[in-house]
């Protein structure tokens, strides 16, 4: 099949979105797809042939990408564009789009896991990987999310949406509870999350989260073991639990850096069967309240009690080698190219 995997982009996410596409284009390519890689922002405006001999370059354009340690310098990444247009979309993306059996949406975050790019593509007439925009959308705002998923009876920490200034920020520090999670609504990668144990930390964090953005939710700080559950083809896959490093917490550094600074990720998690269809099931039904499609991460922390609090999922998650989803595929016996390929065969059979 000739499939467009697409990643970068203009998100918070750039980092990982790129390394998931280029390593999802590999995959396909090694098991004989005319694949291709194209940065959603960018383009091809670095491919001196057509769209059309884009799928028979050697290397399927993927170059060499990694995950730094620091969010990427949009502004830095929009000056860098040589089309200076207001597009989010770079040159001949939707021309290359057009052409393929199958768009990879290798893509994290905002213009690509917000539906945006789902109902472009579903406009165009383009099959393309995952859930729908309406879906995708829901799934991404975290305080529509969060009315979704308590209605389908889902466990989620107590929370309350609010919009905010700078202005604000002496009175919420004297009147949100403490300590808490302060979540931007379209954060991912654990960027835009802060998690305040006292009044002068949640200052700072109110503060900090502003250049995220000004709609946040504030919800309930859990203690318990973090645990994320892949939803891929109707089931939940294997549990992992998510072990941050020792004193920290799962932020954008201990997610993607291996050694001291990175989080242990033990896959099947050691949880009690109890505990493992507990999270299994509230992710399938969270999975399908959402209307979401072929494969879904919701996250959770599981509490002493061994009851499961839902915080957030995925629509479009991490898809390295070495994410969680290759992880627990890999526990059913999935290579990493093989779930690549599955993820395209199963989104061509869902009915927009």
């Amino acid at each position: 099949m000739k499939i467009v995997v697409l990643g970068g982009g203009l998100s918070s996410e750039r980092h990982v979105a790129l390394v998931t596409a280029t390593s999802v284009c590999k995959a396909l390519r090694s098991l004989g797809h005319q694949a291709v890689f194209v940065d959603t922002f960018f383009g091809l405006e670095n491919f001196d042939g057509t769209p059309e001999e884009a799928f028979a370059a050697p290397d399927g354009l993927c170059g060499q990408v990694r995950i730094e340690h620091r969010a990427p310098d949009i502004a830095a990444v929009i000056a860098a564009r040589k089309d200076k247009s207001p597009s989010r979309l770079g040159k001949g993306v939707l021309e290359i789009c057009r052409l393929a059996d199958c768009v990879f949406l290798g893509l994290h975050g905002q213009d690509g896991e917000d539906g945006k790019l789902q109902a472009t593509l579903e406009l165009l007439g383009v099959p393309y990987t995952g859930s729908g925009p309406l879906g995708s959308a829901m799934a991404m705002d975290k305080a529509v999310a969060k009315r979704i998923i308590e209605s389908a009876g889902v466990r989620t920490p107590a929370w309350r949406e609010l919009s905010y200034t700078e202005a604000d920020i002496p009175s919420l520090t004297e009147s949100l509870p403490v300590p808490c999670a302060v979540k931007v609504v379209n954060g991912g990668s654990s960027l835009g999350v802060a998690l305040p144990d006292t009044r002068e930390e949640l200052r700072g964090a109110l503060q900090d989260l502003l250049r995220f953005g000004s709609r946040v939710v504030v919800e309930e700080k859990i203690l318990g073991r973090e645990i994320t559950v892949p939803v891929f083809d109707g089931k939940a896959l294997s549990p992992i639990e998510i072990v941050p490093p020792e004193g920290g917490s799962f932020d954008y550094v201990a997610k993607y850096q291996s050694g001291a600074e990175g989080a242990r990720e033990l896959c099947p998690a050691p949880i009690a069967e109890r505990d493992r269809q507990t999270v299994c099931e509230a992710a399938l039904r969270a999975h399908e309240a959402l209307g979401l499609a072929v494969y879904s991460r919701s996250d959770f922390v599981l509490d002493k009690e061994g009851r499961a609090w839902w915080l957030e999922v995925n629509t479009l998650p991490g898809m390295t080698p070495n994410s969680l989803i290759p992880k627990a595929a890999a526990v059913e016996g999935m290579s990493y190219a093989q779930l690549c390929e599955q993820i395209v065969e199963l989104s061509l059979k869902v009915k927009r």
